[in-house]
């Protein structure tokens, strides 16, 4: 598709050459090789609010973007996940960072962002690492084109955030919290995202900087985001405002956030930033109050509700078999053990159409870590799963023999396997 379209129906995607730019001059050399090989300069990355700003906006910008993104990369590492989604990935160098790191890595994007990123950022990375990662063109209010960028990845996911959400509308929003949901019920793991007390984070950045100007600072600087954007900011529920009840508009994003099955813990900033070099740019005193006001402030770690609803099944139990089931999220959980054949399979049929008749399911998830042996009659009652949801059957921890007898039988093309 001619780039010049992609651009003009997604504008928004020009502020991340902007952060590049930016991170380059924090002496990130990654960051800088990028924008040299986009070709990038002072005055493409600025706009005519931005090379107006004072030296006060400046520097309070330059922390605030610093700060998030080593931030995110802090908090996410020590999430513990091996793979990275990183939405919107932007032209940030955090894919070397992360595959040198053994962790697979998602940048994901509007398809405008990843024609130019991608091959900017991958001769940066090692041969031996590049298999780790992978960029994709999305839109995050799409949930199958997100489904279909991580139909490879291996979960957990930690999907980081930054930066996106002050473009969305409250109905863009609930979109994009009903996909996240799903990819975490799907995989496992969590959301980390800087963008809900953003503007505070801003707030207590520019307070010392700007002293007692910092609130006509901030007006400029959202003026700045809006020229550059070409669209509204700032608007969405779940951006707390400073304005008003602030501890009420709190409360409300959590609210909007539970609305759509996800809850958050607020992780302390102070806690996990690292050293940030662009605080060299002010004064001592400046920096260590804002290291200090950095103990205000807060990243969302957003994990979904559990909502799960367990099934009674001991009637189904005998010598020869059992099953543990649960509906979450609009997914069948089932745990099976023994063999599922001619005489247990009827009895694992009666419990699906049950449960079915009593719950919406899009999807069923069998982990057969437990399964000694499995029939054709139990594979017809996998495929009659399969016809009746949506999104698939998925089978995890098959041993072997179970393996041999789905190849044999053709139903490994059939179903969706995990290795």
């Amino acid at each position: 598709m001619d780039q010049n379209l992609l651009e003009r129906v997604n504008p928004v995607f020009n502020t991340a050459k902007m952060t590049v730019f930016q991170l380059a001059s924090t002496g990130e050399k990654d960051a800088a090789a990028i924008a040299e090989r986009l070709n990038l300069t002072f005055e493409e990355t600025q706009n005519s609010a931005s090379s107006k700003a004072s030296p006060e906006q400046m520097n309070t910008s330059l922390i605030m973007l610093e700060t998030r993104w080593r931030t995110s990369s802090a908090i996410a590492l020590q999430s513990g996940c091996k793979t990275l989604v990183d939405l919107p990935c932007g032209y940030t160098p955090r894919a070397k960072d992360f595959a040198q790191k053994g962790i697979a890595y998602y940048g994901l994007d509007l398809p405008a962002a990843i024609a130019e990123a991608q091959p900017a950022i991958m001769p940066l990375i090692d041969e031996d690492q590049r298999s780790l990662v992978h960029f994709c063109g999305v839109d995050a209010t799409n949930g199958e084109s997100l489904r279909a960028a991580l139909k490879d990845a291996e979960g957990p996911l930690c999907i980081t955030t930054e930066g996106l959400l002050m473009y969305f509308n409250d109905s863009e929003v609930g979109a994009l919290c009903d996909n996240i949901r799903m990819l975490l019920s799907e995989h496992g793991g969590c959301w980390v995202t800087s963008d809900p007390e953003t503007t505070f984070q801003y707030l207590m950045t520019l307070q010392p900087i700007a002293g007692d100007r910092f609130m006509e600072v901030m007006a400029k600087n959202k003026s700045m985001v809006q020229d550059k954007s070409d669209v509204s900011v700032g608007k969405s529920a779940l951006i707390v405002s400073p304005r008003g009840d602030a501890a009420e508009n709190m409360k409300n994003a959590m609210k909007l956030l539970a609305a759509h099955g996800l809850k958050a813990e607020r992780m302390i900033l102070s806690e996990y930033m690292p050293e940030i070099n662009s605080l060299s740019k002010v004064t001592p005193e400046q920096a260590e109050a804002i290291r200090q006001n950095m103990h205000k402030c807060a990243y969302w770690k957003i994990t979904p509700m559990d909502t799960s609803v367990a099934v009674d099944a001991a009637d189904l139990s005998n010598e020869s078999f059992d099953v543990q089931a649960n509906v979450a999220n609009e997914t069948l959980n089932l745990c099976l053990k023994g063999r599922v054949d001619t005489l247990t399979a009827p009895n694992l049929l009666a419990l699906y159409e049950r449960i079915k008749a009593e719950h919406t399911l899009r999807a069923v998830a069998i982990d057969c870590g437990e399964l000694a042996y499995i029939s054709s009659a139990g594979l017809r009652v996998l495929l009659i799963m399969k016809k009746g949801s949506p999104d698939g059957v998925r089978l995890t921890g098959i041993n072997e023999t179970v393996r041999e007898i789905l190849a044999q039988t053709g139903f490994d093309s059939i179903l969706d396997i995990a290795d």
